[in-house]
């Protein structure tokens, strides 16, 4: 079943988003992801079957300042 996530992370850098970016793009069954907000700091994450701590644990992991805000089903 598909689901919408979104983290709320604070980047220093442009560069720290690509990275999170990247690693949630390489998670399994992810089909889209996408920067939302005033500054670029929500990321969003569409797909199917997406352990949603994990993937924030991942982004957690590089970026230091990420929180799981939403898991939706779609």
């Amino acid at each position: 079943m598909m689901q919408k996530i979104v983290i709320k992370m604070q980047p220093r850098c442009g560069r720290c988003r690509t990275k999170a970016m990247m690693i949630a793009a390489k998670a399994s069954g992810v089909s889209s992801v996408e920067l939302q907000g005033e500054n670029k700091n929500q990321m969003v994450v569409i797909g199917d079957g997406i352990d949603a701590a994990a993937l924030t644990s991942s982004v957690r992991k590089k970026i230091k300042n990420a929180s799981l805000e939403l898991v939706q089903q779609l």
